[in-house]
């Protein structure tokens, strides 16, 4: 299977650069997988209508994931440690000027860095307070091993490289602070990703998060979620329509290019998850049920299968670990059985994890209907009910 079989045209100025004034005011494309004829599985909607459009007996399943600043911009200094090795010689090999023993000095003009935290590491062994994180940097080519960018105005927070990834990723190494988080706060950036092309405003500190939004730990939000209002949600429960929280934090393995050409060659990065025995259980018994599951975006798909995968069968247990289930056409659902989604990139693997559920031709037919419509696509963008 290409890569290449994934492409659609999409016009520049469909891509949504800012939220709408209400979150539910968003379109919605219902697709129904099984209607007959050629247009009749395709219906413009509106956002609002989705409690109407859900079975009585359907279980809606949400990400909780709660997206932090994870977006840092800081500077390059190295600390000298005596004779022109430095530390271990990695001074030397990437570049940097040593001077005198424990003194910091800016280097390359005082280069600026920009910083994607992507993942909270474990602590190594024998080092419990040790914060370490995998992340994304620019520019990548000039930040080597064993050098040090600090954050904020008074370097209110450090960091150390500490190794390379195959692809340009680093993990770095904080140095202690009493409230990490909290920092990070103040200094970090909404991580806007990049096809919206402006820099990060205080309304996305809201907007680019989910309502129900609960567990800290993504770096980008689970887009299909971000149409939902308390109103919507209250509807839902009017309606008696059972609902279950699942968490995955949105990391590097949600939306890392895809580099190779065969579609089956591509390898997806693991991503923390966590299902509650409360969750388990409600998911469990709906599947025994034959009620249909309802996954609110392509990260609760993820969970949820995987999670099947784990459990041998067409059940769930609780649980907690990381998920790397890479999905695309061919794959069979153990779980669930309809997905709301935001309009993904062309060639990219959450693509290919709707066309798996909804089958290629169909998928890509409705993105085709939704260039044509006018539809907003991708994080701020409107959205589709594939069922």
């Amino acid at each position: 299977m290409q890569v290449s079989d994934f492409h659609f045209d999409l016009p520049e100025e469909l891509i949504a650069q800012h939220p709408l004034a209400d979150r539910a005011s968003s379109r919605l494309l219902r697709l129904q997988r099984r209607a007959v004829g050629s247009d009749s599985g395709l219906q413009d909607l509106n956002f609002h209508q989705l409690p109407d459009l859900l079975r009585p007996d359907d279980l809606v399943v949400f990400n909780d994931t709660k997206v932090f600043p994870a977006r840092l911009f800081g500077r390059r200094v190295t600390a000298a440690q005596g004779g022109a090795e430095g530390r271990s010689g990695e001074s030397r090999r990437s570049g940097l000027h040593v001077i005198a023993q424990d003194s910091e000095v800016p280097i390359f003009g005082q280069g600026r860095v920009e910083v994607l935290l992507t993942k909270e590491l474990p602590a190594p062994l024998g080092r419990p307070d040790a914060n370490e994180w995998e992340c994304l940097v620019r520019p990548g080519r000039k930040l080597g091993v064993g050098e040090r960018i600090v954050f904020g105005d008074q370097n209110e927070l450090s960091a150390e490289v500490v190794s390379r990834g195959e692809f340009g990723e680093r993990v770095i190494r904080f140095a202690p602070v009493e409230d990490f988080f909290s920092v990070l706060e103040r200094l970090g950036h909404v991580p806007l990703p990049p096809y919206i092309a402006r820099q990060d405003a205080l309304e996305d500190r809201g907007r680019y998060q989910t309502v129900y939004a609960q567990a800290r730990g993504s770096v980008a939000a689970p887009t299909a979620g971000l149409h939902f209002t308390a109103e919507i949600l209250a509807r839902m429960r009017e309606r008696g329509i059972e609902t279950a929280e699942v968490t995955l934090h949105v990391g590097l393995g949600t939306f890392q290019p895809v580099r190779v050409e065969r579609v089956e060659d591509h390898k997806l990065h693991g991503e923390t998850y966590a299902i509650s025995e409360e969750a388990a259980q409600k998911i469990t018994a709906a599947l025994a049920a034959g009620r249909r599951i309802v996954a609110v975006g392509t990260t609760t798909v993820r969970t949820l299968e995987f999670a099947a995968s784990c459990a041998g069968g067409n059940r769930i247990e609780a649980g907690s670990g990381e998920a790397n289930l890479f999905i695309y056409p061919g794959f069979q659902f153990k779980v669930v059985g309809a997905m709301l989604t935001n309009f993904h990139l062309p060639k990219s693997t959450l693509l290919m994890l709707v066309c798996a559920l909804g089958g290629e031709e169909l998928v890509l037919r409705a993105y085709r209907h939704a260039v044509q419509q006018r539809y907003r696509f991708y994080s701020y963008g409107d959205c589709m009910l594939l069922e």
